[in-house]
């Protein structure tokens, strides 16, 4: 059986990392309070300082980089198939007029 990987809200992970920077304790201690890992406090630390507003984005909200290249992807493939369509047509057209 695999490991289940718990899943928490953007609000429990900035309220960890602001505990972490104000509270004079040691991030073990926190860590050890809330119920998680020392690493994940610091892992979270990290990602809110690199990305700010736009950290700990969730399953349906990426940043605005991630929905780019998501939107990329789609007009990439629309355009590969209108590609293919196009490429049958001139096959078919060029057998009829021999």
């Amino acid at each position: 059986m695999g490991k289940i990987q718990k899943v928490y809200t953007r609000e429990f992970k900035e309220e960890a990392v602001r505990l972490a920077q104000t509270s004079g304790k040691p991030i073990s201690q926190i860590a050890r309070e809330l119920g998680i890992s020392d690493s994940a406090i610091h892992g979270w630390r990290k990602e809110l300082a690199e990305h700010g507003n736009e950290a700990f984005p969730g399953k349906g909200h990426q940043t605005a980089l991630e929905e780019e290249n998501r939107r990329l992807k789609r007009e990439l493939e629309r355009v590969q198939q209108e590609r293919d369509i196009l490429k049958k047509a001139v096959g078919i057209f060029s057998r009829e007029s021999k």
